[in-house]
């Protein structure tokens, strides 16, 4: 549920940008990134990697947009938010540290958090939500470049992979334990006699 919870503030700002404006989603998404990195501070919780790239992202592009007026259409801020969202989670991926792996460690006992098991499930469901951003960056900028392309064929591509991202996320450990836990069965049940 923390994962999700970090990810309020491209809630709020696709609520604000559809129902106000491009520049009244920065801000709201500005906020939100805001506030959530004042709730992990207040109650001494570590501040997490997408929490603080959320917060730097759209504090910068509220900035830009403020000061430098661009024509954002709903194509390109999306653009834009969505190509920050990637390059975090790819910087997160490059560092070795998936940023998956902060949540994770709020669910899973300390013993485990160095297993090579749970380190790769991590990496891979950032992986799935790096794919799932990869998409929506190509439809944004499909949406935006090519004008035979409906702006609802990127919103559906947005929803289709942020649902499976979501999904993936919820099935994927679950999958794995599941299979870890036959093989472990396996593995102590008697052999057979041979004939």
């Amino acid at each position: 549920m923390g994962l999700l919870i970090g990810f309020a503030p491209f809630v709020a700002f696709f609520i604000a940008m559809r129902s106000i404006s491009p520049l009244a989603g920065l801000a709201a998404a500005f906020v939100v990134s805001l506030l959530l990195c004042l709730r992990m501070w207040r109650r001494g919780e570590s501040l997490k990697v997408l929490e603080l790239g959320s917060l730097a992202l759209f504090a910068l592009l509220l900035l830009y947009t403020v000061s430098a007026a661009p024509q954002w259409t709903v194509a390109t801020v999306r653009l834009a938010v969505d190509a920050g969202l990637l390059a975090i989670v790819l910087v997160s991926l490059a560092i070795g540290r998936p940023f998956t792996l902060q949540y994770a460690r709020e669910q899973v006992p300390r013993e485990y958090w160095a297993s090579p098991r749970f380190l790769a499930v991590n990496r891979h469901i950032t992986l799935a939500w790096a794919a799932a951003l990869a998409v929506m960056v190509a439809a944004d900028a499909a949406a935006e470049y090519v004008s035979a392309i409906p702006l609802w064929v990127d919103v559906a591509a947005t929803v289709a992979s942020f649902a499976g991202a979501v999904i993936f996320t919820v099935r994927y450990p679950a999958a794995v334990r599941r299979a870890a836990e036959a093989a472990a069965s396996a593995s102590a049940a008697p052999g057979r006699p041979l004939a």
